[in-house]
């Protein structure tokens, strides 16, 4: 039996293939998933590259099947998945108590590591809003597109590293201190979609369906994730 060929963002790259690995037992259809940089699956799609599904945050596979590069009606929201926090390990942990607490520990921190998927974007965005950007000129640290910003912590070039929990709790040499504080929360939900391209509609859709069952909820929770709501 032919392999479904998927490709997907880093932040889900743990899940999936733990998914796709069950879904393999359970149905003897095999799957292969490659996960690079999200802006760079995008593109690979847009493209019309031979894949039969993508798994991107929501919003980028609307833009694909507006563009219609994924098949409108096939979306399903797999998981959602919060941004966490992380130091070198043995560092101080920062107070990450109250919205506050966080941005003194921003503004304090020498350097700040953010990801170049829809959670930084988000954090960005919070700076703004908490007008600190021209303080923290010189200090933003942008992960390359697919390099995780937890290896960047680990390594001593950021102190202070935002990114998906999922591509967090796998790595050493770091510490994740928790999540961001409820009033500024940062999830993102991702999803998958059948390609334009691909001839095998139905096998995809069974596949989506399954990896959105309550039977994948346990795998995603071990991977940082939740079911999406």
């Amino acid at each position: 039996m032919n392999a479904l060929k998927g490709i997907s963002s880093m932040a889900t790259r743990q899940v999936l293939n733990e998914l796709a690995e069950a879904y393999h037992q359970r149905t003897g259809q095999p799957v292969v998933v490659e996960s690079v940089g999200g802006v760079d699956a995008a593109r690979r799609v847009a493209a019309g590259e031979a894949f039969d599904f993508v798994v991107l945050a929501a919003d980028a596979i609307d833009k694909l099947v507006a563009g219609g590069q994924a098949v409108a009606g096939t979306r399903v929201d797999l998981v959602d998945s919060g941004v966490s926090i992380a130091v070198k390990a043995g560092a101080p942990r920062p107070d990450l108590s109250s919205e506050e607490a966080l941005r003194r520990a921003v503004l304090a921190a020498p350097t700040v590591g953010y990801s170049t998927g829809p959670s930084g974007v988000a954090l960005l965005k919070l700076f703004d809003r908490w007008g600190i950007t021209p303080q923290l000129q010189g200090r933003l640290v942008q992960a390359p597109p697919g390099v995780p910003v937890g290896s960047l912590v680990a390594r001593g070039e950021v102190a202070l590293g935002f990114q998906q929990l999922s591509e967090l709790i796998h790595l050493e040499g770091i510490t994740v201190v928790g999540p961001m504080p409820a009033a500024v929360r940062i999830d993102t939900t991702f999803s998958g979609a059948l390609c334009r391209v691909s001839a095998r509609g139905e096998a995809v859709r069974a596949m989506l369906a399954f990896m959105a069952s309550p039977e994948a909820a346990a795998a995603k929770r071990r991977n940082g994730m939740e079911p999406a709501a």
